[in-house]
């Protein structure tokens, strides 16, 4: 009778190393993470008009909110129909091609969407426009 003897110098362990893979995955992930962009939304609820000759922005805006009581948001938080002025004009001083883009319910009154619109207009803004859904 034969007796098989395994020594394990004979055995070759393999292994793989899935250290460049991890490293090409983290900065992958950095990557993605560097060039999303950040949309700044408005902090509150709106519900938009539609409108049948709205177009896609194509590029970053200042979004201003105005909802169906007449509260004026920007960035989160309120800043009232006087604050509007300020925020864009401080807004503009890095950029001023930068559009306002007013998101006025659609039962928000008239007068006040038109003061908010009046207010980016004295601020600076170049364009100003009305957010709709199609």
């Amino acid at each position: 009778m034969r007796r098989s003897r395994h020594n394990s110098s004979d055995q070759a362990v393999t292994t793989v190393d899935i250290s460049p893979l991890i490293d090409v995955v983290f900065l992958l992930l950095i990557f993605f993470i560097v060039t999303t962009v950040f949309v700044k939304e408005t902090g509150v609820e709106i519900s938009k008009p539609r409108a049948a000759s709205s177009e896609d922005l194509q590029k970053q805006a200042i979004l201003i909110a105005v909802t169906d009581e007449g509260r004026v948001w920007y960035g989160g938080r309120e800043v009232g129909v006087d604050g509007v002025r300020a925020v864009v004009a401080a807004l503009l001083e890095d950029d001023d091609q930068t559009p306002v883009v007013v998101r006025a319910d659609a039962n928000a009154a008239t007068e006040m969407t038109v003061r908010v619109i009046d207010a980016a207009k004295l601020a600076g803004a170049k364009s100003v426009s009305l957010a709709t859904e199609k």
